[in-house]
């Protein structure tokens, strides 16, 4: 059977199927992150399980550096260079899923989206939010396929893999999150917590 596609899907060139996928991950990582961290004191944004972890304000503060730079290389897509044809595109997809949320493997992230304390933990769970909306809307971007730029550890992404990558690596830091929420010495939730609101946020997120 001949696979229908639209206008849209064309000019991008996914099928529609690759942009609900994407868009899942996307939105539903988005939306579990929010859960995750909502009413946390400082005490608990600010903790650390080890001296050399990441607090919970720290991997917020990665993520947002994550989708800015996710979302750099997509507007810059028409200065790529083009993919090898027959480079793997579908395997590669498959490796994105598999590989991009196992935490088996630890890895360093790259100097320039270490947190540095940019923002507190609510500053940058908005910061994250708004981000991340963006990047949705970049699953309409042209040129999601057939132009790569080099992923440090895993080679050549197009468009379109950065993208699922970066909801599937929301979900790495999440369980890092996790693990942190279940440490023993995780501060008790003593005290006033604020729960952000979803909207009118405006803050500074540029770097």
């Amino acid at each position: 059977m001949i696979e229908s596609t639209s206008p849209i899907t064309q000019e991008i060139g996914l099928t529609s199927e690759q942009i609900a996928l994407a868009s899942y991950h996307l939105s539903t990582t988005r939306d579990a992150l929010v859960e995750l961290v909502a009413g946390l004191l400082p005490s608990q944004w600010s903790f650390r399980p080890t001296t050399e972890s990441w607090s919970i304000a720290e991997n917020v503060e990665h993520l947002v550096l994550i989708e800015n730079r996710v979302q750099a290389i997509i507007r810059n897509m028409e200065n790529a260079p083009e993919a090898i044809s027959g480079g793997g595109q579908i395997e590669m997809d498959a490796i994105i899923l598999r590989e991009v949320p196992n935490r088996s493997t630890k890895l360093k992230a790259p100097e320039p989206v270490c947190p540095q304390g940019r923002w507190s933990g609510e500053e940058a769970l908005q910061c994250f939010f708004a981000g991340r909306e963006r990047t949705i809307q970049l699953l309409a971007a042209p040129l999601l396929r057939g132009r790569v730029r080099p992923h440090p550890l895993f080679g050549l992404w197009d468009g379109y893999q950065w993208l699922l990558a970066a909801g599937l690596h929301t979900e790495r830091h999440m369980e890092q999150i996790r693990e942190a929420r279940a440490h023993s010495m995780f501060p008790s939730a003593t005290g006033v917590a604020t729960i952000p609101s979803l909207s009118n946020w405006g803050l500074p997120c540029a770097i």
